[in-house]
């Protein structure tokens, strides 16, 4: 063959190959815009049905009814039975209860606590004994205050803390655009400063709310101890309060504060996770799981926390089964209890013999209040991100902004440690922290829209992993 028709002869196979290249490269791009046509007309119904009904609203009024949540609680108990029931009428599968052993804390009696000077007279401050605290003696404690901005300048003023109550006026800095960033700086005093306070002799730790609020609402939380110190009592104070015990401080130096509380911790009682299922109709076995955490503390019904979450997961699968959509993967919606007071909902579950026949390809959790969803979450590597962020033009049609990495939560981490892409929902979070943990976190402060563009966001996501899955060759 001459050297002109070898030529000839590669380039034309070189153009077959660019041919073939071009329409296989064709095909898929007409494919993806199909399936992307195919998810925005199924994001549309889901809005329509969604926005039009509300069925999240009514859901989470039922929830809120029971009152608050806390672990061990009758609110607790009535709620596990409600949400139990909802699933059944909602005409899930599977729906059934699996235990899990959770604190039982009281905060007993009204609590009291009031500020006294000779200088200043006697103003009454709003605290809410941390979760998990020791009481006062009965008759109450009555001590000077020590202020102080962090564990440094406690350590530097540990000579005189002797039978004082530290006071951490420790504020949630508003500087920060990611108030959940700002929120664990603050709350480590809550967490940890009974302990430090305890390690210098103290008799009391008084703790700033975790808030940028400026209002006259104690926040609470948990609290831990150590082994081999000293258990002293703990409160948090509200801003309001804390401002005006810190300017009379530096009126009157020789200033104390009385405080009784009555709180008790008993022993440990059982509870359930609440689990109900849409099969999947081509591979049940693998899930895709919606979750939020049925405890709430006990200053408040929990309305964003996280009444929200479990509303959004129920709602999620009430939406997927009113538009009689068959996912092929099962969609599971939990009900987790303990979040708030240690995870034993989130390990138990993981850990249960249950799941031995069961492949968890994506659990999602909404654990950030009811306020507008901005995005979603994925804690995955950067290929699973990648094949997610593909369907972004679905989700900017119902004004979901972004995917991108990050998500999960307590009651999800152990599903992740076991190879479970983790993800959650991300609400705009600047109003967040003024109700959590707070007398705050009522009903009212739900609007129901908000609330609802959750729950759509979070149907689309299930609805779209459980028809493709996650994997590069998953179908």
């Amino acid at each position: 063959m001459s050297i002109r028709k070898h030529a000839l002869k590669i380039r034309c196979l070189g153009l077959a190959l660019f041919i073939i290249v071009s329409v296989a490269s064709s095909q898929q791009k007409n494919s993806l815009s199909d399936q992307i046509e195919k998810y925005q007309n199924i994001a549309q119904r889901l809005l329509e049905q969604g926005l039009r009904e509300l069925p999240s609203y009514s859901i989470l009024e039922k929830i809120t009814s029971v009152g608050h949540r806390l672990t061990g609680s009758p609110g607790a108990a009535a709620a596990v039975e409600l949400t139990r029931q909802i699933m059944m009428e909602m005409g899930l599968k599977n729906v059934h209860l699996e235990p899990t052993t959770v604190p039982h804390w009281v905060r007993g009696p009204e609590e009291e606590a009031l500020m006294i000077s000779s200088v200043l007279g006697d103003h009454a401050l709003s605290t809410a004994a941390i979760g998990g605290s020791v009481a006062t003696h009965e008759d109450g404690l009555s001590a000077q205050v020590i202020e102080v901005k962090d564990f440094s300048e406690l350590e530097r003023l540990k000579e005189s803390a002797a039978g004082k109550i530290i006071f951490f006026n420790v504020k949630m800095e508003p500087g920060t655009l990611n108030t959940f960033s700002a929120y664990g700086k603050a709350a480590a005093y809550r967490v940890r400063g009974a302990v430090e306070a305890a390690k210098r002799g103290a008799a009391f730790a008084l703790v700033r709310s975790p808030t940028t609020a400026n209002d006259d609402f104690p926040h609470t939380g948990m609290m831990s101890y150590e082994p081999g110190i000293t258990k002293i009592p703990a409160a948090c104070i509200s801003t309001q309060g804390a401002d005006l015990l810190s300017q009379s401080l530096k009126l009157d130096p020789d200033l104390k504060v009385f405080i009784r509380f009555h709180c008790q911790n008993l022993p440990p009682v059982r509870s359930y996770n609440v689990i109900g299922d849409l099969p999947g109709y081509e591979k049940p076995e693998e899930i895709i799981l919606l979750g939020g955490h049925l405890d709430s503390w006990d200053l408040s019904p929990g309305a964003h926390d996280d009444g929200a979450g479990c509303t959004h997961a129920l709602s999620a699968l009430y939406l997927i089964k009113a538009l009689d959509l068959r996912p092929k993967r099962t969609i599971r919606a939990v009900m987790f209890m303990n979040e708030e007071f240690g995870g034993s909902g989130g390990r138990d579950y993981a850990a249960s013999e249950k799941r031995a026949d069961e492949k968890h390809i994506l659990a999602v959790e909404s654990d950030r209040g009811g306020f507008l969803p901005l995005g979603i979450g994925i804690n995955a590597d950067d290929a699973t991100l990648d094949r997610m962020q593909k369907w972004m033009p679905v989700f900017r049609s119902i004004q979901i902004h972004w995917i991108r990495k990050g998500g999960g939560g307590v009651d999800i981490a152990p599903l992740g440690k076991q190879g479970t892409v983790l993800g959650g929902l991300l609400p705009d979070s600047q109003r967040y922290f003024d109700v959590h943990h707070s007398g705050r976190d009522t009903l009212d402060t739900i609007h129901p829209r908000e609330l609802e563009l959750g729950t759509i966001a979070l149907s689309l996501l299930a609805y779209i992993v459980s028809e493709e899955g996650l994997g590069p060759h998953m179908k």
